[in-house]
């Protein structure tokens, strides 16, 4: 391997780190109230060198470097949506399992994930040791981005097809993905019937033991402000964020970073981290390098990948967590 080549386990470790390095208030409530002090024997798959955020009122104390389920497929692209017969490739299983290993190795202790082929694979590799992570799952082409699923029949099935492709018996939050982007108050975006056809779901299934905490994913932060603002049943949410220094060498703290839009129809046109705050909702955050194509890499490498790239990949992986981590709203960063 390549001097400037890192091992998945690698990178996970040191970003983990730096990022743990820089950011403060980690066990701080979001909402600036008094929180009991966390003692480290209750944190879940706990690492002295990661730093962990409470994710609002769920409560759980959460690696603010977490684990996003996309990874690079055989084509290069993004993330894998299913396998044949519901079979997991050899190559893939392992491939997985490795990863999950030095995440929780690095105490990662949060994995996000939004597909039956993700479902399948990551239910393989937690096996034998599912408690060492919060699992956050949905099956997008199951979930909410269709109208006619948005009712307890169809959102029920949604969640059963997940338990049963992980393999277990619960999840700890469901965060299903709404429509990701368009004009409030239009069928772009989830109606306010719809998003309560889905907390009606979540109660029936946190009655049977199925799900504990709710979440939701959207790519409209405008849509998350009205319904954060309207229904409390949310505990923590989803959508991409990535940012950069403001000065070129500087250290980046909370004063020295500033978002930048990732892509992926990210709709940034009004803050949300203020409502977050006040309603004390956790919000986790994907696509920090831009689906990937931060890097010059982004696009032609495919899997198998181990590590980032060069040097100079790894370090643009590193600064731009630490960027994101630097804003106290966020709970967690999920790279896939």
């Amino acid at each position: 391997m390549n001097n400037d080549r890192f091992s998945r386990r690698d990178f996970m470790r040191n970003t983990s780190i730096a990022a743990a390095g820089t950011v403060a208030g980690a066990i701080a409530s979001q909402s600036g109230a008094a929180v009991p002090p966390v003692h480290t024997s209750k944190i879940l798959n706990f690492h002295p060198k990661m730093t962990y955020r409470r994710l609002g009122k769920t409560n759980l104390m959460v690696s603010e470097v977490s684990l996003g389920g996309h990874w690079k497929n055989r084509n290069a692209g993004r993330y894998w949506d299913s396998f044949a017969n519901e079979e997991v490739p050899d190559d893939v299983a392992k491939n997985r399992t490795d990863v999950v290993s030095a995440c929780i190795d690095s105490g990662i202790n949060y994995l996000d994930i939004t597909t039956a082929a993700e479902c399948l694979c990551y239910g393989e590799a937690l096996k034998g040791r599912r408690e060492k992570m919060y699992v956050g799952a949905d099956i997008h082409n199951l979930g909410p981005r269709g109208s006619d699923r948005c009712n307890v029949k169809d959102q029920t099935f949604n969640v059963e097809t997940c338990l049963r492709l992980l393999k277990t018996d619960y999840l700890d939050i469901w965060r299903p993905q709404a429509k990701m982007a368009g004009k409030l108050g239009t069928s772009q975006l989830n109606t306010d019937p719809e998003v309560e056809s889905l907390i009606e779901t979540f109660q029936k299934l946190r009655k049977e033991g199925k799900v504990r905490h709710l979440g939701m994913s959207c790519h409209c932060r405008p849509w998350f402000e009205h319904v954060l603002n309207k229904y409390s049943e949310f505990e923590m949410i989803i959508f991409p964020c990535s940012a950069k220094t403001k000065v070129k060498g500087e250290v980046p703290t909370a004063a020295n970073t500033e978002e930048v839009n990732p892509g992926h129809r990210s709709d940034q046109t009004q803050s949300i981290f203020k409502v977050v705050l006040e309603q004390d909702v956790g919000v986790v955050t994907i696509k920090p390098y831009f689906g990937g194509s931060l890097f010059e890499s982004g696009g032609k490498v495919k899997f198998p990948v181990m590590g980032v790239g060069s040097k100079k990949e790894n370090d643009i992986a590193r600064l731009t967590l630490q960027c994101i981590l630097a804003n106290p709203a966020i709970t967690a960063s999920v790279p896939g």
